[in-house]
C-alpha cells in the first residue's frame, strides 16, 4: 500500500486562513499521514485549525493503515474516533446492555435510553419559542419549529406532496410503488416500514410499555401517552382558525374542520356513502361485508371494529374512566364526555337546515333530520318494521325475543331500556329532579312535567274521537277511550 507523507512547514501570519490541499492516494483504504515539524502555535488538521494545547500527541494525525487497530466497523464504514465505532459495532452485534428500570425495555447506548427515561418521567427540556409546546428531543423540536415557518422541504415526485422530514417523504413514496417488505409472523400483514410492524406486533403480544404518571393507565405507544396526558392537563394545543375552538391531537381538529368545509373524501365503493374520515367509512364496509372479527370473551358477542368492543366491555366491567369537571359525572368514552360537556357550557354547534333547531352533537342532528326526510333505515328482519334510530330498532326488537335485560337491584322488577329502569328506580330514591316553573311541583320524568305543564296553559290537545272529549294528557285520553270499547258511556267518568 502506498502512503502519501507531507511535511507541513509553519504557516505565516498571512497564510493562517489558507486551506491545506492534501491529495490522497487511494488503494482499497484511503490512508494518509503527515509528519510533525509544525512548530507553530496552531496544529493543522484537515484543513482546521485547532490551539496548541488541544493536540497532546507528537502526531496530529497517526498513520492509518490496514491493520487491527483500524477505525473500520463490521460494516466497512469508518469512523474518526473508536467511541462511534465501539456504537457502530454494538448495533451490528445486537447487544442492548442498557436496560430502562420501569419498563425494562433495552438500548444499544445510554444516550438513548437517557431518551426513553423521558417517557416515564415527563420530562421535556426542549421548548418552542414561537408557542411554548415542550419536547423530549431537540430534533422533534425541530421538525415541531417547521409547522410555523410553513417550510416543507421535502416533496414527492409522482403526487408533489409535501413533508416537513425526508423519512417522512420516503415513508410516504412506498405506498405509490405498493412496497411493503416487512411481515407480521403472527397473522402475515405487511407493512411498510420497521417501525409500523413493531408498532404492530404489540396487538398480539398486548405489550404496553408506556404509562401514564397520573392515572397508572398503560399504552402502546408513546404518542398515545402524550395525547393523553392532555386529559389531565387540560392542554389543547391545536385551534381551529375559523371559529377558534380548540382541540387536544390535530386529528381531532382536521375532522372538525369538515364541518365548516361540509368535505367527505371517503366514498363507499359499494353504496357510494361518504363519509368524513377513513375510519368511519371502515367501520361502515363491515355492514356490506358482515365482518364481525372482534369478539366480547365475556358473552362471544362480535363486533365490526375494535373501538366498539372496548365500549362493549365496560358493560361488563362497569369501568367509567371518563369524569365531567362540573358535576363529577362519569363516562365509558370521551365522546360521551364531550356531548355531556355541552350541557353546562349550553354550546349547541349543529344547526337543522330546515327547522332551525339546534343540537348538542352531529349524531342529534342526523337523527332529527329524518323527522323532514322520513328516512327510516333500520328494518326489523322478524316483522320488517322500519326506524329512524338504530336505539328504536333495538328496543322493538325486544318485544320479539321478551328480553328484558336490566334489571331493578331493590325490587328485581326487569326492564327493556337502561333509561325505563333508570325512571323506575327513582320511585325508591324519591328522587323528582324536574320542577314546574309555575307551581314548582316536582316529578320523576321530564315528560310527566311537560304533561303537568298543559294545565297550566289550559291546552287540551288530545281529543276522543267517539264523543269529543278532551284531555291535557294523552293516558287520560287512553283511558277515556276504554270506556266507549267496553260499551259504558262518559257520564261513568
Amino acid at each position: 500500500m502506498e502512503v502519501l507523507k507531507v511535511k507541513v512547514e509553519p504557516f505565516s501570519g498571512e497564510e493562517q486562513n489558507s486551506l491545506l490541499d492534501i491529495k490522497m492516494v487511494k488503494n482499497e483504504v484511503e490512508t494518509f499521514s503527515i509528519t510533525n515539524n509544525i512548530k507553530t502555535d496552531e496544529n493543522i488538521c484537515c484543513g482546521s485549525l485547532f490551539p496548541d494545547h488541544v493536540s497532546k500527541q507528537e502526531n496530529p494525525l497517526t498513520e492509518v493503515v490496514n491493520s487491527p487497530k483500524s477505525n473500520s466497523g463490521v460494516c466497512g464504514k469508518t469512523y474518526l474516533s473508536s467511541s462511534n465505532l465501539s456504537r457502530s459495532n454494538i448495533v451490528h452485534d445486537g447487544d442492548k446492555p442498557y436496560s430502562c428500570e420501569y419498563c425494562g425495555k433495552q438500548y444499544e447506548t445510554n444516550c438513548r435510553l437517557k431518551i426513553h427515561h423521558r417517557i416515564h418521567t415527563g420530562e421535556k427540556p426542549y421548548s418552542c419559542a414561537a408557542c411554548g409546546i415542550s419536547f423530549r428531543t431537540n430534533s422533534e423540536l425541530k421538525i415541531h419549529q417547521i409547522i410555523h415557518t410553513g417550510e416543507k422541504l421535502h416533496s414527492c415526485a409522482v403526487c408533489g406532496k409535501h413533508f416537513l422530514t425526508k423519512w417522512k417523504l420516503k415513508h410516504h413514496e412506498k405506498i405509490h410503488t405498493g412496497e411493503k417488505p416487512y411481515s407480521c409472523v403472527a397473522c402475515g400483514k405487511k407493512f411498510i416500514s420497521n417501525y409500523d410492524i413493531k408498532m404492530h406486533e404489540r396487538v398480539h403480544t398486548g405489550e404496553k410499555p408506556y404509562n401514564c404518571l397520573v392515572c397508572g393507565k398503560r399504552f402502546k405507544y408513546s404518542s398515545t401517552v402524550n395525547i393523553h396526558m392532555r386529559i389531565h392537563t387540560g392542554e389543547k394545543p391545536y385551534s381551529c382558525i375559523i371559529c377558534g375552538k380548540k382541540f387536544r391531537t390535530s386529528g381531532e381538529l382536521k375532522y372538525h374542520e369538515r364541518i365548516h368545509t361540509g368535505e367527505k373524501l371517503h366514498i363507499c365503493v359499494v353504496c357510494g356513502k361518504e363519509f368524513v374520515t377513513s375510519r368511519e367509512l371502515k367501520s361502515h364496509e363491515g355492514v356490506h361485508a358482515d365482518e364481525k372479527p372482534y369478539i366480547c370473551v365475556v358473552c362471544g358477542k362480535d363486533f365490526q371494529i375494535m373501538g366498539s368492543l372496548k365500549i362493549h366491555e365496560t358493560r361488563h366491567t362497569g369501568e367509567k374512566p371518563y369524569s365531567c369537571l362540573v358535576c363529577g359525572k362519569n363516562f365509558k368514552t370521551s365522546g360521551d364526555l364531550k356531548i355531556h360537556e355541552k350541557i353546562h357550557s349550553g354550546q349547541k354547534p349543529f344547526s337543522c337546515l330546515v327547522c332551525s333547531k339546534k343540537f348538542i352533537s352531529s349524531g342529534n342532528l342526523k337523527r332529527h333530520e329524518r323527522v323532514h326526510t322520513g328516512e327510516k333505515p333500520y328494518v326489523c328482519e322478524v316483522c320488517g318494521k322500519e326506524f329512524g334510530t338504530m336505539g328504536s330498532l333495538k328496543r322493538h326488537e325486544t318485544v320479539h325475543t321478551g328480553e328484558k335485560p336490566y334489571s331493578c337491584i331493590t325490587c328485581s322488577k326487569d326492564f327493556v331500556t337502561k333509561a325505563n329502569l333508570k325512571q323506575h328506580e327513582k320511585i325508591h330514591t324519591g328522587e323528582k329532579p324536574y320542577s314546574c316553573v309555575v307551581c314548582f311541583k316536582k316529578f320523576r320524568t321530564n315528560s310527566y312535567l311537560k304533561q303537568h305543564g298543559k294545565i297550566h296553559t289550559q291546552k287540551k290537545l288530545y281529543g276522543c274521537d267517539v264523543c269529543g272529549k278532551k284531555f291535557e294528557i294523552k293516558l287520560q285520553l287512553k283511558k277515556h277511550e276504554k270506556i266507549h270499547s267496553v260499551g259504558g258511556n262518559d257520564a261513568v267518568l
